[in-house]
């Protein structure tokens, strides 16, 4: 069997099985050589006991003393890559083994965001199963968000210890995700299918909480937000893809089949996962590594940097860290405050948009559910925009500066923003005022292309602004960010529809449209002041 699949779910079932007879490591075959640096005939345990004299010719016992402890600290081995080009970093995968790993992240952030909003085209049905109104139908969308937000506080702190890994987390909890999938479907009772929204959302939430960590374990800082902006379209059109799935499926098939869909497009992306997913996570790996050559070396003393690390590391210590931190830099620092702000602004207006869309085309211009899904084609069409522009910005312009003058300042990422700040607002009042019978349907969804692609472009440089600003806390920040995100979308999915159906569409659009200019002050001073707010920092690195 190949040696990729080591690392991977089934791998390790398949070792474990066979008491590791099948798929070896190169540290378990017979023509392994311990490295020179955790030889002991290289490190050796004691120095010999002679007296050393000094320069001078006076015995030196401290120094004698202190010279043997030195040897005996760097004989204890520390378990690290045997070379600049050890195949077992993530950083020197080849091509094909990394974009595996994009590419299924993509997919997974896909599904789990999707199976959010498939819900939207059964709201109707849940009012006519359950007898509550639209507000409770609603809420099934609100509380998955909020499952979502919950889940990187759980689900990424236990990423971080080496022992779980990434994989340790993505392949039970997906798992968990599908199965409760199949029992959303079923539910016969409103209180049960909000609990299980709820945990759908809650179970889902690890490929939002750290897919783009996974995908910065393969890449160096030059080219990683090229790869990262590719997993956070996957992560913008996921929502969009729901009605599209959904719209035609529920007319003819009923409610439940818009959820039916959660599990059947998760179940194939799981099983791939469980087969062709490697463990990303450097600390893990090098864990790993570290318990084969104590085994094979009998010696005690192999250990990696995370297993020296992880000896003092409790759970409850990370998951404390990962609640409080989050918050003091939030509270102290007023540029992650205002990152935060845009973003959660950026999510949570689009999210509301799923009820405006419910709002316009069907009683303005005649869409039945069907066609109102595949309305939200245009969202599919607006992130691929985006993230092209994107992208090439970063590789025309952006890679060949920081090569050839290094990198600057985190602010100078957010100079794409500026524009889609101006264009976002543009976009709301063009949606908004544009949303009307004499009006052709397709200027009102250009607008909310633009909305669309303006969020994706803000809502991507700051994503890479925020761990760049205090790369020593990029954990704890994308955590309070993802709770701060889904709070903010769920409330907009509970009063968009009420202040559209209240003051109407072009009003309401103008509220938003309104913070939105409010945020380009905000956008131009973070690019401007940034720097000064983190110089003055307790957190600064």
């Amino acid at each position: 069997m190949p040696e990729w699949m080591c690392d991977t779910a089934l791998g390790t079932l398949i070792r474990a099985a066979t008491g590791d007879s099948l798929l070896k490591y190169p540290e378990e075959r017979a023509d392994f050589q311990l490295p020179p640096n955790l030889r002991l005939d290289h490190h050796p345990e004691h120095l010999d006991e002679k007296v050393v004299d000094s320069p001078s010719g006076a015995v030196s016992p401290s120094e004698t003393s202190l010279d043997r402890q030195a040897v005996k600290d760097e004989s204890k081995g520390l378990v690290d890559w045997y070379s600049d080009n050890d195949p077992a970093n993530p950083h020197n995968w080849s091509k094909w083994k990394k974009w595996n790993v994009v590419i299924q992240l993509g997919l997974y952030t896909l599904a789990t965001y999707g199976s959010s909003s498939l819900y939207v085209s059964s709201e109707g049905g849940v009012m006519q199963e359950f007898h509550v109104g639209y507000t409770p139908a609603a809420l099934g969308l609100a509380i998955n968000v909020i499952g979502y937000g919950v889940g990187p506080l759980l689900f990424g702190p236990l990423s971080e210890i080496p022992y779980f890994g990434k994989n340790g987390v993505y392949i039970p909890t997906f798992f968990i995700f599908v199965i409760l999938s199949v029992i959303l479907s079923v539910v016969d009772n409103y209180a049960g299918l909000l609990v299980l929204r709820f945990l759908q959302g809650l179970f889902g939430s690890p490929g939002l909480a750290f897919g783009g960590a996974s995908i910065g374990d393969l890449y160096d800082l030059l080219w990683l937000p090229v790869y990262v902006s590719t997993w956070t379209a996957a992560a913008f059109f996921g929502p969009a893809l729901g009605p599209l799935l959904s719209g035609y499926a529920v007319m003819f098939k009923g409610w439940r089949w818009g959820l039916w869909e959660a599990a059947w497009m998760g179940a194939p992306i799981w099983v791939a996962m469980f087969l062709t997913l490697p463990e990303t996570s450097a600390d893990t790996i090098l864990l790993r590594r570290a318990k084969r050559l104590r085994k094979l070396t009998g010696r005690d003393d192999l250990k990696s940097a995370s297993e020296i690390k992880q000896a003092g590391m409790t759970f409850s210590g990370v998951f404390i860290e990962a609640i409080v931190k989050p918050i003091e830099i939030m509270v102290k620092d007023p540029a992650i405050a205002f990152a935060d702000f845009y973003l959660a602004l950026c999510y949570g207006i689009y999210y509301s948009f799923f009820e405006a869309f419910t709002l316009v085309y069907p009683p303005i211009y005649g869409f039945n559910l069907g066609k109102t899904g595949v309305s939200f084609i245009f969202v599919g069409v607006a992130c691929i925009i985006s993230v092209s522009i994107y992208n090439v910005y970063q590789i025309v312009y952006l890679i060949p500066d920081a090569t050839k003058n290094g990198f600057r300042s985190p602010e100078h990422r957010l100079v794409p923003a500026l524009f889609s700040a101006i264009t976002l607002p543009m976009g709301y009042f063009l949606f908004g005022w544009t949303a009307r019978r004499s009006v052709h349907w397709i200027v009102s969804l250009i607008g909310a292309a633009i909305v669309v692609s303006s969020n994706f472009m803000g809502f991507q440089c700051l994503f890479i602004y925020i761990p760049l600003s205090y790369p020593q806390y990029a954990a704890s920040l994308f955590s309070g960010s993802e709770v701060t995100r889904a709070l903010f979308a769920a409330a907009c999915v509970l009063f968009a529809r009420p202040m559209f159906v209240n003051i109407g569409i072009g009003p309401g659009t103008s509220i938003l449209a309104g913070v939105a200019v409010g945020c380009i002050f905000g956008i131009f001073g973070l690019w401007k002041y940034g720097a000064a707010l983190r110089a003055r920092s307790t957190f600064a690195a």
